[in-house]
């Protein structure tokens, strides 16, 4: 009886330690739980916000797996479920090296010192037509000569250098001004909510998108953002160039 005794009082200690260990380890997988939710829903929350402060409703957030920027576009498209390929887009911030020294900033949207360009991912980006476009946007006021060495400041969403010509000069920006320009890290800007607010160039291939909602950065590496077209152009007001 006495052994029996001993026995049932182990098994109890042994259940009991199993249940403590069960226990802490719930609390530890919340609590990691917890502390990415808060991350992610504080990024939704104040990108919601904006949006919805302005109009925009037609929206949609969706985090994608680690490994997404390894994925082809197809399985990207499917990923988020975009309706194409092409309606996966990505958003470049382009400065001008050569811009007069009073430029400094992007307080002229007309002839600012930076600027995003959303461009799709199954496309090629033409910088030449950006820079006809800035040099008509000043009505030939700056010669062409001052926009023709222009760089890549930064690379989001993992775009493609080579598809530059090569009269430009591309190069990656520090993360430290990536981080002062747009408030984003690496491949998680957007151009929703920055902390500068850079003039957009949106593709006008976007714009012909159908149907009109499109994909592209969210404010985090693994969060990405769906938007109906005609609110992101009635929201952002972008200039819309033919640059792909």
């Amino acid at each position: 009886m006495e052994a029996l005794a001993e026995l049932e009082r182990l098994q109890i200690r042994l259940l009991q330690r199993i249940s403590n260990l069960e226990s802490s380890l719930l609390s530890q997988h919340f609590s990691q739980n917890l502390s990415i939710s808060t991350i992610s829903n504080t990024t939704e929350d104040r990108l919601s916000s904006i949006l919805r402060a302005n109009g925009v409703n037609d929206f949609s957030f969706k985090r994608v797996p680690s490994d997404y920027y390894d994925c082809p576009l197809e399985a990207r498209r499917d990923i988020v479920s975009a309706a194409s390929i092409r309606h996966l887009c990505k958003s470049i911030v382009l400065v001008n090296t050569q811009a007069p020294s009073n430029i400094t900033d992007c307080s002229d949207r007309n002839n600012s010192k930076y600027y995003v360009v959303v461009v799709q991912y199954a496309a090629r980006f033409n910088a030449e037509a950006v820079k006809n476009f800035l040099y008509t946007l000043n009505d030939g006021k700056i010669a062409k000569k001052k926009f023709n060495k222009v760089d890549v400041l930064v690379q989001v969403l993992g775009y493609e250098v080579d598809h530059l010509p090569t009269v430009y000069l591309v190069r990656l920006a520090p993360e430290e001004t990536s981080a002062k320009l747009t408030g984003y890290e690496h491949n998680g800007v957007t151009c929703v909510g920055m902390r500068t607010d850079i003039p957009v160039i949106l593709d006008e291939a976007i714009t012909k998108l159908n149907p009109d909602f499109f994909w592209l950065g969210g404010g985090e590496i693994d969060l990405k953002l769906g938007i109906r077209t005609s609110e992101f152009i009635d929201f952002v007001k972008p200039f819309i160039v033919n640059c792909s």
